[in-house]
């Protein structure tokens, strides 16, 4: 069968060339089109677009850049119709996916599977209108998610598993995690600005401890080193490369920007703090308390309910904050209640391989079609 994928960004490569291979587990006939990156073309098919030409992030990038997100849109909506796929599965990327999706809804009879659920429980919920019209089946990633669409929305979907625990055991299982003691881990975003705006203030926060442990940063994918060393040189940081995973299995603490990597710290055992920062932050804590509708940002607080991690966001985010919670988390009770914290988010995760259940389903639906 034919599986058309479209993923806007690393995270999305990562996890859609994963459903690919399991895809392949059970349909030793798929062929596969997509847009997306590098990881999905190693697992075989035609790359029409590289992400790299769609992940404008923030309102001016967006704005500066829209006549190419419109062209992308376009082709991609032409490419869909024109090849006539079994189904076109959807990872994350809710503002060019959701519109792809009404799109082929309103013209064609191809199924629209949405995997890694938009994230409309945080912001612009009144996304689940076009998500009840224009996509067949929702595939969930985080537990929670479970209760807000089927009891709030009333829309029934799958929760297949957690992709990134999977892909944490999976290494851990042949490279188990040897803490050292000495290594306090930076994981400061994976965008530009995101860089910009938190690796300053973690490098200072730090800046006292660098006669006791080693401080190692995670460079992101597609960040090239010349845009680290402007805030690194001097500093006695280290950078390493596509060894995020190797870093967190030996780090005694972290530093971390919100995102996949406050759940994969979690997920390593690795005590954190979560520091996040915005502009203009009184306003943005304003929102948080009056607009935004969940009570956390991180993943780890979402999945367990409470929190679990401290998180260092808008108003709260300071160089004296960061390190008087990294501190506190460097040893004694703190470190420990924390840790105790990670072993309920293991348990809400469970143990399923959610690429090998969501394949499974989408090869039966389109069977069953």
């Amino acid at each position: 069968m034919k599986y058309y994928l479209i993923a806007g960004e690393a995270s999305g490569d990562l996890h859609a060339s994963r459903l690919m291979r399991s895809l392949k587990g059970v349909d030793k006939t798929a062929e596969f089109r997509f847009f997306g990156g590098d990881q999905m073309a190693a697992e075989g098919g035609t790359l029409v677009k590289h992400y790299r030409e769609l992940a404008y992030m923030g309102f001016i990038p967006v704005l500066l850049h829209l006549p190419t997100i419109l062209r992308n849109m376009k082709r991609c909506k032409q490419d869909i119709i024109s090849w006539q796929p079994d189904c076109l599965i959807l990872i994350d990327y809710p503002g060019f996916n959701l519109d792809i999706a009404k799109y082929i809804k309103s013209r064609t009879k191809i199924p629209v599977y949405y995997y890694i659920s938009p994230k409309i429980w945080a912001w612009k919920e009144y996304r689940i209108k076009n998500i009840k019209r224009d996509v067949d089946e929702l595939f969930s990633i985080l537990p929670f998610e479970v209760d807000f669409f089927e009891k709030k929305h009333h829309y029934p979907i799958h929760y297949v598993g957690n992709p990134t625990a999977d892909e944490v055991r999976e290494y851990l299982s042949s490279s188990p995690r040897e803490e050292d003691g000495q290594v306090i881990a930076l994981l400061a975003g994976s965008r530009k600005q995101e860089i910009k705006d938190n690796l300053p203030a973690m490098i200072e926060a730090v800046s006292p401890m660098m006669q006791d442990y080693k401080i190692v940063l995670a460079g992101a994918p597609g960040i090239e080193p010349d845009y680290y060393n402007q805030f690194i040189e001097g500093t006695g940081v280290e950078i390493v490369y596509n060894q995020t995973y190797p870093l967190l299995a030996k780090a005694h603490a972290a530093l971390v920007t919100s995102g996949t990597a406050t759940l994969e710290t979690a997920l390593f055992n690795v005590p954190q703090v979560v520091c996040y920062e915005t502009p203009i932050p009184k306003i943005v804590a304003f929102f948080r308390k009056h607009i935004i509708h969940v009570k956390y940002i991180s993943l780890v607080n979402l999945i367990a309910d409470t929190e679990v991690v401290t998180e260092l966001v808008a108003d709260t985010f300071s160089v004296e904050n960061i390190r008087r919670e990294l501190e506190k988390i460097l040893h004694g009770p703190a470190r420990e209640k924390m840790l105790q914290g990670y072993a309920e988010v293991h348990r809400r995760l469970g143990e399923e391989k959610a690429p090998d259940n969501a394949a499974g389903i989408i090869f039966k639906l389109i069977n069953n079609q």
